[in-house]
């Protein structure tokens, strides 16, 4: 079960854990699950090492129990403990400033300390937000880009840091 991240880097410090996704009344999320990189800590629970498009309540650097499958796939259980890393999804829209490309978006918060991913076909990114980056900041850009057409976002985990941080004025 043992892979190579999606990094490169090397094969058998790194699983896959299965997320169950629950769907809304439209089929969202277009999966019944979601598959996370995870390094293991204990035959029993392991660490989140990406960042989820469509599991809420987890981030990078969450630790997590984890249970073997009928199927052999490690299955998520309950997080343990919480990085302080937030996720932040973002779905730029096609018709909007930014043509529906999601790396452009993606750019704009990089110089923040952001990093996240993209899936070109649905238009959406999965923001990885570490406990050091300037949260106000990112608000401002996020609250920024919806305002003004780009994009619609939401919190996918978020913490009281994330809660208490005032974006204060728009760019």
């Amino acid at each position: 079960m043992d892979q190579t991240s999606p990094d490169g880097a090397s094969a058998g410090r790194f699983v896959k854990v299965v997320f169950d996704l629950p769907r809304d009344e439209d089929g969202w999320p277009p999966a019944a699950t979601e598959s996370l990189w995870a390094v293991p800590v204990t035959p029993d629970t392991a660490r989140l090492d990406n960042t989820p498009f469509f599991v809420r309540g987890v981030a990078a650097g969450d630790l997590i129990r984890v249970r073997r499958g009928p199927d052999g796939q490690l299955q998520a259980g309950e997080q343990l403990t919480w990085s302080g890393h937030c996720t932040i999804r973002i779905l730029v829209f096609r018709d909007g400033p930014l043509g529906g490309t999601w790396q452009q978006a993606l750019d704009m918060f990089t110089p923040l300390g952001v990093t996240g991913e993209g899936i070109a076909r649905f238009r959406i990114i999965a923001l990885d937000v570490p406990p050091d980056a300037d949260l106000a900041a990112v608000k401002r850009l996020l609250r920024h880009g919806q305002q003004d057409g780009w994009w619609e976002y939401e919190e996918g985990c978020i913490g009281p840091a994330w809660q208490q941080a005032e974006p204060g004025q728009d760019p």
